[in-house]
């Protein structure tokens, strides 16, 4: 069976920890789309593991773990997080590659860090990591596959006509330093060996584990308002974050995605720019952000600070049906234990009219959160292990989104730790 987990809002939603936990019970973990941007935290015996490109399954033995076709792949950075999980008593994994990956290259993450500054106060909050010229690249058709590393009339082919177009822009648009051929065939070759021991060719692969009954978790990056056609666009990341990209990301059929489990935060966060209507600010900002996912809602890739706000029912609606969601799993409830009360946004107020539809971003831009407020629980609820053993209110909010989010939650997170869930 195929199982996707993606997410339901602006990403950081809990992924990383819901697909640890569920690759117990699978063969294969394949990460489908998106760069190393973004990360999922994992916490094992209290040491906590920040994973940026590497699937969430690598902390399992008898997990094959895949890069899929749809990766933005940054060779140097995946090189580096194998060695720091290494060091930090993880096991190397068993980890494939796919030969149509294609590469971030240093440019890319340069070309990022250099319209950002041009842009100054209208910039895209990006993490600077190349994806967006990286994206451009790949559709232009100017970018480098995985499987091109290996053959050096191509490589050159290409960066012939990559240092006329890109140096045309360095040179008179960013006033920056131009490439050279020499140094970007030495960068390829760096990359040629660093993954080497890993390309394969995926697809076969994963036809042939679906043939044999493997079960298989396809695991997105960020959520549903950062998809490029479905997001807060222009807000938004450069890949599709939805799980209906999954098939295409891995190289499957997408008639064999049966379940999607949707991850969905207890209150809502993002990192960079964008409409976020539930957003909060100030001491009550700050309350919840300290309080929240593992310690801290900071940036697992930039260590910066992420917006917050409270549940918004409207938005999470929307992210469950895009992605095609069967189950929700509904993540660090535990962090909200110190409030007496807890406002939830149940609709939007637009123009004077109220709405439970997710709108466009031109009318999204005007919305104003329309809140309900419910009774906290004023207790630790971590440790507990039974869902009729969470305390009455806890169990009354986590069912009064079910009813408004109108998808089934079976999976409650309240901690940190891969054993803090409970199966509904």
């Amino acid at each position: 069976m195929v199982r996707a987990i993606v997410g339901a809002n602006w990403g950081d939603e809990g992924k990383g920890k819901i697909t640890d936990m569920l690759a117990a019970e699978a063969d294969v973990v394949i990460r489908f789309q998106g760069g190393a941007n973004a990360g999922h935290t994992i916490v094992i015996d209290g040491r906590k593991f920040a994973l940026h490109t590497l699937p969430s399954g690598v902390f399992y033995d008898h997990i094959t773990n895949i890069i899929g076709n749809g990766v933005a792949l940054d060779v140097g950075k995946l090189k580096d997080e194998i060695d720091d999980i290494i060091s930090k008593g993880a096991k190397p994994p068993r980890l494939l590659v796919s030969d149509r990956a294609q590469i971030v290259m240093s440019y890319h993450k340069d070309f990022d860090a250099y319209e950002e500054e041009r842009l100054a106060g209208a910039s895209f909050g990006s993490t600077k990591s190349g994806i967006a010229p990286f994206y451009s690249d790949k559709y232009a058709k100017i970018g480098f596959q995985v499987n091109e590393l290996f053959d050096d009339e191509i490589l050159s082919e290409r960066v012939k006509k990559i240092c006329v177009l890109k140096n045309t822009m360095l040179e008179h648009l960013y006033k920056k330093p131009i490439l050279t051929e020499e140094a970007l065939m030495d960068e390829l070759h760096g990359y040629r060996d660093m993954i080497a021991p890993y390309v394969a060719d995926v697809s076969s692969f994963l036809h042939d584990a679906i043939k044999n009954g493997k079960n298989i978790l396809l695991e997105g990056q960020l959520g549903t308002m950062k998809d490029t056609d479905h997001g807060i666009y222009p807000m938004v990341t450069s890949s599709h974050t939805i799980a209906a990209f999954g098939a295409v990301g891995a190289g499957i059929p997408p008639y064999e995605i049966k379940d999607i489990v949707t991850v969905v935060k207890a209150y809502s966060s993002a990192v960079g720019a964008g409409e976020f209507v539930s957003e909060i600010f100030g001491e009550e900002a700050d309350l919840l952000r300290n309080n929240g996912a593992f310690g801290g809602e900071y940036g697992a890739t930039t260590g910066r600070p992420r917006r917050v706000g409270w549940f918004d029912c409207v938005a999470s609606r929307y992210g469950c049906r895009l992605q095609g969601t069967t189950a929700v799993a509904f993540t660090v409830v535990d962090s909200l234990g110190y409030l007496d009360e807890i406002p939830v946004c149940t609709s939007y107020e637009i123009d004077g009219e109220v709405t439970t539809d997710f709108p466009v971003v031109s009318k999204l831009k005007k919305a104003k959160p329309v809140f309900e407020v419910l009774p906290g629980w004023k207790c630790d609820i971590s440790g507990i292990r039974e869902y009729e053993k969470l305390p009455e209110n806890c169990r009354r909010y986590i069912e009064f989104i079910e009813e408004r989010i109108g998808f089934p939650i079976k999976y409650v997170s309240n901690g940190p730790e891969r054993v803090d869930i409970i199966k509904r």
